[in-house]
């Protein structure tokens, strides 16, 4: 089993960085690498929401370089936290991941992020669960924390402009 962790530092509280990544996760993405339909919204605070997800894959997988994953929030707890589970192919494998907000104090928050990735082959497991695992989240770190760094400019620009 593969674990992945990371946390960085935001000018934003736990509620402004849940208002923002909440309303990305319900819109989707569709860019030439990524793409994340939604298939169900789920409740107001995000448990049930379903999402279907394509992405780059190594090519040696023999799947055109994508994979896709079909990903549930769970556990859902406005503004604190939410886990996902999620299976997925090629490399048939299930994935689990939980994302925890702290505020600190001063306007900012701490976004922690933990993510478990496991090959349901056992051969397939030992020969590539971890070189297809490091692939998938090589870079994620920085393109979350981007990511969310302008999306909360971005909101509260328009906060402060709206008030």
């Amino acid at each position: 089993m593969q674990q992945h962790r990371f946390d960085f530092l935001v000018d934003g509280t736990p509620e402004e960085v849940w208002e923002v990544m909440w309303r990305q996760t319900r819109a989707g993405i569709d860019t030439e690498r990524f793409k994340i339909q939604i298939l169900h919204q789920g409740d107001a605070e995000g448990n049930g929401l379903v999402r279907h997800c394509q992405f780059p894959v190594p090519k040696y997988l023999l799947s055109r370089g994508r994979a896709q994953s079909w990903e549930w929030i769970t556990e859902a707890e406005r503004p604190l936290s939410w886990r996902y589970d999620a299976i997925g192919k090629p490399l048939w494998s299930r994935a689990s991941g939980r994302t925890r907000l702290e505020g600190i104090g001063d306007g900012r928050c701490r976004v922690y992020f933990h993510e478990e990735y496991e090959a349901f082959n056992p051969i397939m497991r030992a020969l590539l669960e971890k070189r297809v695992h490091d692939f998938i989240s090589k870079g994620n770190d920085k393109l979350i924390e981007a990511s969310l760094i302008r999306s909360l400019q971005k909101f509260r620009g328009t906060k402060g402009n709206s008030g």
